[in-house]
Parts: structure tokens; sequence; C-alpha cells
């Protein structure tokens, strides 16, 4: 049984409360990817205030490690770097060295000095001669603990986010199995922490035609099995198309000319931070690969006795007789 209404009388209407959240007008017959291969919505917002809209803890969140860690250097060089011009703007006997440090080169000096006042070390060497210069160091020195707090908690923040890491197969298959023809994709845990109460909710949305225009339908697809409690492996969800399947009496084409896509929405918890955790991805039609079967990936050491798995080959697939 799927989630969408069979066309009659009132269900165009229904149907507009089982777009999932995308909004009537992706039902009217978008021809966009509704959803990316990493998750993330193909949507684009317009109009929005930039101050309001900004959140910059959000996207120090999101970011990567490597983005993260050159915002981090890119702040801070720039900090320093403004603080180093206020410093030269006081004059040239602001600040001063005994020992003639950078008197040649009064703007490394002044960053030099910076630095070493952002990060309180303090050596001495270079000193601040006046009202405004040391005004400048308060400032600079109140900074530098707001600053290291604000970073020491988004780096926190970070690190004990839950997400959840997990590789879909890079194509879905429709392949002969246990006697009716199937739609399967294979997914796996990319962490070695483990996963548990995992569960897969697929979603096949192609658009239709409704009387003079066209249509967007959202249908459940019911799968042979959407939960296991334990994932220390690959997991292959099937989808058998049986009578009852929308997919039922389909062909390649028929997708392709429909504009369909699968969408997977997984929700599991992580052992490790007893925590939920979300993952989602999609197949577009050109994605689903007719008249194949994923190839094993499994391994057994016969001296031990231990299973395991290659997750390289997780996107290989074998050509089979019929589909």
């Amino acid at each position: 049984m799927t989630s969408t209404l069979t066309p009659q009388t009132g269900a165009a209407d229904k149907d507009e409360f089982r777009d999932l959240g995308f909004g009537t007008e992706v039902a009217r017959g978008t021809r966009r990817r509704l959803l990316n291969r990493d998750g993330s919505f193909n949507v684009a917002l317009e109009g929005l205030d930039p101050l309001s809209s900004l959140s910059l803890y959000h996207w120090l969140l999101r970011i990567s490690w490597p983005q993260f860690l050159a915002f981090i250097a890119v702040t801070y060089i720039s900090i320093n770097g403004l603080f180093a011009v206020a410093f030269l703007l006081c004059g040239p006997d602001a600040l001063q060295s005994s020992a003639g440090y950078f008197s040649n080169q009064p703007f490394f000096r002044a960053f030099f000095f910076s630095v070493d006042t952002f990060a309180t070390i303090g050596y001495g060497n270079i000193v601040p001669v006046g009202v405004v210069p040391n005004v400048l160091v308060t400032i600079e020195a109140l900074l530098n603990i707001v600053g290291v707090a604000l970073a020491t908690g988004v780096i926190f923040a970070r690190f004990s986010r839950p997400s959840a890491r997990v590789i879909y197969s890079r194509n879905a298959v429709v392949a002969p199995y246990r006697g009716v023809t199937a739609l399967e994709f294979r997914i796996a845990n990319a962490r070695s922490s483990q996963l548990i109460d995992v569960q897969v909710q697929a979603i096949l949305t192609k658009i239709e035609r409704s009387g003079t225009s066209t249509v967007r339908r959202f249908y459940e697809l019911e799968l042979e099995r959407n939960r296991v409690v334990f994932f220390p492996l690959s997991w292959t969800i099937v989808h058998p198309i049986t009578p009852a399947s929308p997919m039922f009496g389909l062909t390649h084409s028929d997708l392709l000319e429909a504009d369909a896509e699968l969408l997977v929405l997984l929700i599991a918890t992580d052992e490790t931070l007893s925590q939920t955790v979300h993952s989602r991805s999609s197949y577009e039609a050109d994605e689903i690969v007719w008249g194949a079967k994923f190839a094993n990936m499994l391994m057994r050491s016969e001296t031990e006795g231990i299973v395991g798995m290659n997750l390289s080959q997780i996107h290989d697939i074998e050509r089979v007789l019929s589909a």
C-alpha cells in the first residue's frame, strides 16, 4: 500500500498534504533534484536580511575541520594585523624596545607585540608607552579572554555534536529478487562507533499528469525490512516491486520521463553518545541501474572465523541476465 491516494474526487487536494514539507509549488512539477546526495536540500532562498539570517555559530558547526581551522587562522592573523595598524597610528614612539627589536620594521614590531599581547605571552622586549597604546593593550587582552572562551566553546560543540556518517551505494539497482523484481540500495556505517536501532524510510517521488496539468506525487515504499536493531556490517534495503508497489509495471524510461527520484531518510542512535543521528540521500532516475545486483563485499577469515566487509566495494554492481 502506498501513501498517496488513487486519483479521484478530492484526492488532488489531499495530495498537497503529502509533499513531505517541500510545498505545493514543488508538487506542481519542478524538474530539479529535491535532495542532493550529501543530504542537503536543493532550494534557493532570496530576500533574507543578511544580518538576521546569518548564524556564524551554526556555520562554524557545519563547515569541515580544514575550513574551520583555516577560519581560525585567518581570524587570528587579521585581528593581530588590525591591532598592529592601530599601534602604528599611535605614533612611532607608541611601542619602544630597549634592545631595538624591529627598529627599521615598525609594522612587524607592532604585529608581533600584538601577538604577544593577544596570547598573553609577555616577553617584555617591547613595551607600550602612553595612554592610548595601553588602552589598546587593555582592549586586546579583553578580546583575547572572550575570543578564547568562544573558540573553546565552538570546538567543544563540534566534537560533541552527534552526526552520522553513512555510506550510500553510488547507484540503486532493480533486479530479480525471490521470484519478483526489487528496488535495492546498500548502506554502511563509515565510522568505528556503532549505530543501533537504525530505521530507514524510502520515498519515491515522480511527476504525474493530473487533468491538464502535472503534479509531483510522493509514494512511501514498503520495504522488506525498514528497521534493524544492530548495524555492524552493510545493509541492503529492499523494496519488492509487487502489484501494490507504485513502481509496478514501470520501466527505466518511465522513471526518466517522470523525473523520478528516490528519497532516503535514515534515523539511528549513536551508541557512544546515546543520541539520535540523522542521514539523508537520494537517487535520481538515471542513478537507478536496471538488471543489476550488488557484488559481494563480505570477507571471512577461515582461521579466526571473523566476518568483515570491504567498504571500498560497496558501490560495485554486477549485471544479471534479466530484471
